[in-house]
């Protein structure tokens, strides 16, 4: 037979409480949330008393390095020889009712757990209010294993409160006195222990706990440092626990960490401190090097110890300040979340943390910057649910590409080089719709095509409100402001033969609409309902708002399969339009907002700016001119075509001076905004429409047309009678290109 690794100890009951009060047998439950229901304690104490197996628990002996100090600040006498591995709950119930300590609960709310007892029914109870009037019941069992409490006097006073509402007789008195002496004997109630020896490493641990649960649940690594936190750091570990608890309620008077976005564990803040004091995301090893190991030589220091919770303790103390943790939370915001709701992984989040730390603590960016880099990356990494499977392994290889950088360039490098690896031609084009294919209700893709609409600051579809204002969650309302409804409602899909869920809750079939909106629509066909909700907006309105929200012209009539593949894709490239805002400047702003029309003009005609004169009109001639037209084309196809886009504005000479559009002698600016649209269908392709944004502006007091190019996804070509023309910018010109070198740059850039 081989050698065991572990031995079996007998204790009873009042044994088991005497070694957690004094620190032999650390029990860091008591400290951290305890999850079960006053009922399962009570159903543990009824199994107890009618004499039935409650299990055993499973206790380790860690080496621990010599010095190690007590846990907790409760004069616990002896340093803790004992980690409880499992029945952490059950032990954790049974001090607390022994003992009347508190546990804290999930939302970090001290309870004291009372179990009242009815002796004469010998039943137990938890304790409320029928219970504390029933003088049948002893209120609150715990006083009778209380120290400063005489048993006798608490028989007595019982009895003395139940002959008050009712006489006992002789046999109902001696029955009440037996199942009270029984329960006081609880105190010797056998448990069995293992014990795992000391040279079992939490490796070993971790499989011998999966061993003998069926639910086959791993320990979490976490849980090991934070009982080796509150064996030599408990102030470290209470004060994690206080940002978590506060985190959860809203503060009138002081500064606190509550927030609608997160409401972190303490657990996950270790994580983010771990990855800051030692960019490092596996906790295997983390503990290991908190216990002091030289992870070479194997060996254990107590200088080594010393030295690295020191670390821990500064990265921690990043961590927990209220500064940085709500401006590190405004650049999740400024990526387009605004609601809790719409985090599919925090694991994320917290990952993002640790980089905005490391940024703005130890490589020293300006917070504009740092802002707008993070909320880059978090975007990327939520749309992807990177770190939704193997997230230790995925945050262990990006922090290792961190290790060695030593300035903001070279981290803005490495952020840069993982979100570019990502978010290639392929990904927009292929995957991203791909993943859209899907009815979850928590997709990724999804909440990344919402915060998009935030980060371009959409209007709810028929609506003049924004998407950012009605997906804030700072206010509570009866109903929810805005609410996803369903383009083809369900209804509708039933009578055309599309039954099942999935098909009728597919994303692609969603849009955000006011919840007032939503009940009008109810169950109408769009045929139906579409006309009357398109008579409240300009046409000039309705073609962003169809942009926004990815609808194809004529999709009330499309098939309905077909309708969702080209949704798909419309939606693809309106998140691909608000990724590209990170780089562009123009952040949480309309794409005719993004630039001062004034700034712009002043520096002049460039690689992303070009002034024309007019739209139609021969400045020299007088008359209307195609060449004209065609000029003002051929730079809107160049400007799709390059990586960068650019902007053009027409009622400007190339010198700047403003001549404005009256120059073109449109009726009105409506009846140019409409040409300017059917030069573009016709000559440049409807399909090319969501990438171009005209509007009007003003300039040094006349009214300009300015059209926004964003970077096309795939080439743009120019209709001159029977060919087709393809151009691309060059310095502050439009060139075209032709054969072999068209073909090398479509190949390159598309």
């Amino acid at each position: 037979m081989s050698k065991t690794v572990y031995k079996k100890i007998d204790y009873d009951l009042s044994g088991l409480i005497s070694d957690i009060k004094i620190g032999d047998i650390a029990l860091p439950e008591l400290q951290r949330p305890f999850v079960w229901k006053n009922a399962k304690v009570r159903n543990l104490f009824d199994s107890m008393y009618r004499g039935f197996p409650v299990g055993f628990f499973l206790f380790w002996e860690p080496s621990v390095v010599e010095g190690a100090r007590t846990i907790g600040t409760d004069g616990k006498q002896k340093t803790p020889r004992l980690l409880v591995v499992d029945g952490q709950q059950r032990l954790t119930s049974l001090y607390a009712v022994m003992t009347g300590t508190p546990v804290i609960r999930e939302g970090y709310d001290a309870e004291r757990i009372e179990i009242s007892f009815n002796p004469l029914q010998e039943k137990f109870e938890v304790a409320d209010a029928t219970t504390h009037n029933n003088r049948q019941f002893l209120p609150n069992i715990s006083v009778i294993w209380d120290k400063k409490a005489d048993f006798d006097d608490v028989k007595d006073e019982y009895f003395a409160r139940l002959a008050e509402v009712q006489e006992l007789s002789d046999e109902d008195r001696k029955k009440a006195r037996s199942a009270l002496n029984r329960l006081e004997k609880l105190s010797t109630y056998p448990f069995t222990a293992l014990e795992l020896t000391a040279n079992v490493n939490e490796e070993q641990v971790s499989e011998v706990f999966v061993r003998i649960n069926s639910e086959g649940k791993k320990l979490n690594q976490a849980d090991f440092i934070l009982t080796l936190m509150s064996v030599f750091w408990d102030e470290g570990r209470a004060e994690l626990e206080k940002f978590c608890r506060d985190a959860r309620l809203p503060s009138t008077s002081t500064a606190s960490p509550f927030n609608y976005l997160m409401q972190p564990d303490p657990d996950q803040l270790l994580r983010v401190s771990v990855g800051v004091a030692f960019r490092r995301a596996r906790l295997q090893y983390v503990y290991s090097i908190l216990r002091g190991k030289d992870l070479e030589t194997e060996e254990f220091s107590d200088e080594r110890r010393e030295e690295q919770f020191s670390k821990l303790k500064d990265a921690q103390s990043r961590v927990l300040n209220l500064q940085y943790w709500h401006d590190f939370l405004k650049a999740i915001r400024f990526a387009g979340y605004k609601s809790h709701k719409m985090i599919s992984s925090q694991n994320a989040v917290l990952f993002a943390y640790i980089l905005y730390l490391l940024g703005r603590t130890e490589l020293k960016f300006e917070e504009p910057e740092l802002r707008r880099l993070i909320a880059k990356w978090f975007f990327v990494t939520g749309m992807t649910g990177r770190f939704t499977s193997s997230p230790e392994s995925k945050m262990e290889a990006d922090l290792a590409k961190l290790r060695e950088v030593e300035n903001k360039e070279q981290f803005k490098t490495v952020l840069d080089q993982i979100c570019g690896a990502i978010t290639t031609n392929d990904y927009w084009k292929i995957t991203l719709p791909t993943e859209l294919a899907t009815s979850s209700a928590r997709s990724p893709s999804m909440f990344a095509y919402f915060a998009s609409l935030t980060i371009l600051d959409a209007n709810v579809l028929f609506s003049e409100q924004k998407v950012a204002e009605l997906l804030d969650t700072s206010t509570k309302e009866p109903r929810s402001p805005i609410e996803r409804h369903h383009l083809f409602p369900r209804a509708y899909l039933d009578s055309i033969g599309r039954q099942t869920t999935t098909q009728k809750n597919q994303i692609a079939n969603y849009a955000l609409v006011e919840w007032g909106d939503n009940n009008k629509i109810s169950d109408a066909p769009p045929a139906d309902y579409l006309p009357d909700f398109e008579s409240r907006f300009s046409k000039k309105d309705l073609e962003r708002m169809y942009y926004w929200h990815a609808l194809p012209d004529g999709w009330p009539e499309m098939i309905y399969e077909d309708f969702l593949r080209e949704r798909r894709e419309k939606i693809a490239a309106v998140v691909q339009d608000a990724f590209s805002r990170f780089e562009k400047g123009t952040m949480g702003q309309a794409a005719e907002d993004s630039r001062d029309i004034a700034e712009l003009i002043a520096e002049g005609e460039n690689g992303t700016t070009e002034f024309k004169s007019t739209l139609r009109r021969n400045m020299h001639t007088g008359d209307n001119d195609v060449r004209m037209e065609n000029s003002v084309l051929k730079t809107i196809v160049g400007f799709l075509n390059s990586k960068g886009g650019g902007t053009l504005i027409v009622g400007v000479k190339d010198d700047g001076e403003a001549l404005g559009i009256e120059t073109d002698s449109f009726k009105n600016e409506d009846q140019m905004y409409l040409h300017m649209n059917n030069l573009i269908k016709d000559r440049i392709g409807a399909k090319h429409m969501l990438y171009i944004h005209p509007h009007f502006d003003e300039y040094d007091d006349k009214r300009v047309l300015v059209v926004e190019c964003q970077p096309a996804r795939s080439p743009v070509y120019l209709k001159d009678g029977n060919e087709e023309r393809f151009y691309i910018r060059s310095v502050a010109a439009t060139v075209e290109l032709k054969g072999g070198q068209a073909q090398d740059y479509i190949a390159q850039r598309f």
